[in-house]
């Protein structure tokens, strides 16, 4: 089988070459930018946490066109030699201002903005949203698991059924970013440095000729880590022989760290098993739950009382099964000094180069106001320049303080907005620059356009 090698400057959709064919013909090479945003919030939502910038950054800094990419798209017949030549000269010299990764922001808002020759801006505009599109969904699926769970542990156990090899890497590191203690992604805790985790199979438990004979085998192995899936045939059977293997372990000087729950009703199973060991004086067992979990079944199995002590958290967060994708768009907001912007009926685009300020009162977040880059306004500008000239402005942030960044600011949303169903929206405001401007330029086009006055 071939591998799956690619050139990344070809993971494109065939009309942004086109699109630069045309430019190269007009002689386009004037500055553009280019607004990275999200036009609405998918059910339940009301803010985003941002992810995948590093990536973008990554792929920005070494993008250029091999001579086998330049000879597949000579081979297409759609282009000319001289627009395969600039391309083979092309790298990215642009800029970049976005929001951090593991920040949150708000729909309409930039995440990002491109400003480079809009040859350049435009050939990245696909990678752009692939990149950053999941990486959003999963972060912001991910904290609202951590909301639900309520200060207990989270692992991401949703490689499995991910969709790719890639997927899964990108949803462990940012599940792990918006608060997810670890993984079970051997590989993706190797890449990003974070805490691995693991427990059995059923395969293993009906391998052995007895359930206690598989829970006695792996706890001779892994004395120190011992968590026993205990539902393979029924809950509280397994745990009996829990406890059983927990004496033994402790008759040789060792603990049980734990048993897990793979099926069934939760709540009212983590009960009876809790009561069961702590009438066994195995108090300090901790009870771990995984199967179908996401922030909506955590949430209601904790109402229902449930004794869960962490979550493994699989499909459901590694696909953001509810909202598996957002309305992300990557729009031209100005180009050779002129803001330009789209009318079409709720697509209408905001123009020009932005900025976000950011309100705070008492630590809480209390409102955006979305500005011109130029104006002056209250609060944090939250768009950094990143990227100047085609290079990093700055060394990348390590995985822990973008992690860190995550929380401290998630603390200060107000639960209202975190709600896990029908949450408040957040406030976000227009500058009145951005207000006068845009009115201006939608009264040139229609008047231009549409013949309107």
């Amino acid at each position: 089988m071939e591998g799956l090698a690619y050139s990344p400057v070809l993971l494109t959709d065939l009309y942004e070459l086109t699109m630069g064919a045309a430019y190269y013909r007009q002689k386009m090479f004037a500055p553009a930018t280019f607004s990275l945003f999200i036009r609405d919030y998918p059910p339940h939502r009301a803010y985003f946490v941002s992810a995948g910038l590093d990536e973008v950054l990554d792929f920005l800094a070494s993008l250029n066109f091999s001579q086998e990419d330049l000879d597949y798209l000579d081979g297409t017949g759609r282009f000319s030699q001289d627009f395969l030549h600039y391309l083979s000269q092309l790298r990215f010299t642009g800029h970049v201002s976005a929001i951090p990764e593991g920040r949150l922001f708000f729909k309409d808002e930039p995440i990002l903005e491109v400003t480079a020759p809009i040859i350049e801006a435009q050939l990245v505009e696909t990678y752009v949203i692939n990149a950053i599109n999941l990486q959003v969904a999963i972060a912001t699926k991910a904290s609202r698991c951590v909301h639900a769970a309520e200060g207990r542990s989270l692992v991401d156990f949703s490689l499995r059924r991910t969709q790719g090899a890639e997927a899964g890497l990108k949803v462990a590191r940012t599940s792990f970013l918006s608060g997810f203690d670890g993984t079970s992604n051997v590989l993706a805790g190797k890449l990003y440095n974070i805490p691995i985790f693991g427990t059995m199979a059923h395969s293993f438990i009906t391998s052995f000729e007895n359930e206690i004979d598989a829970f006695r085998a792996f706890s001779q192995v892994f004395p120190e880590n011992t968590v026993l899936l205990i539902d393979t045939y029924e809950n509280m059977s397994g745990a009996r022989n829990a406890a059983q293997i927990a004496r033994e372990m402790a008759a040789r000087g060792h603990s049980l760290k734990g048993v897990r729950l793979d099926s069934g009703d939760m709540a009212e199973i983590s009960k009876k098993v809790k009561a069961f060991f702590d009438a066994e004086g195995l108090k300090e067992i901790s009870i771990f739950a995984s199967g179908g979990f996401d922030e909506f079944k955590i949430a209601q199995v904790l109402k229902e009382g449930a004794k869960i002590d962490a979550f493994g958290v699989g499909t459901k967060m590694g696909v953001s099964a509810d909202a598996p994708y957002t309305d992300m768009a990557y729009k031209l907001v100005k180009y050779d000094e002129r803001p330009v912007l789209k009318l079409s009926a709720g697509k209408k685009t905001l123009v020009d180069e932005k900025q976000v300020f950011r309100e705070k009162r008492d630590g809480k977040l209390i409102k955006d106001v979305i500005s011109l880059r130029r104006e002056k306004g209250s609060g944090e500008p939250l768009l950094k320049p990143i990227m100047r000239h085609g290079e990093r402005s700055e060394p990348p942030d390590t995985l822990e303080a973008i992690r860190t960044r995550f929380r401290e600011e998630f603390e200060q949303l107000d639960d209202c907005h975190k709600a896990i169903t029908n949450p408040k929206p957040f406030p976000v405001e227009l500058s009145g620059g951005l207000q006068n401007l845009q009115e201006e330029v939608v009264h040139e086009v229609k008047e231009k356009e549409l013949g309107e006055s």
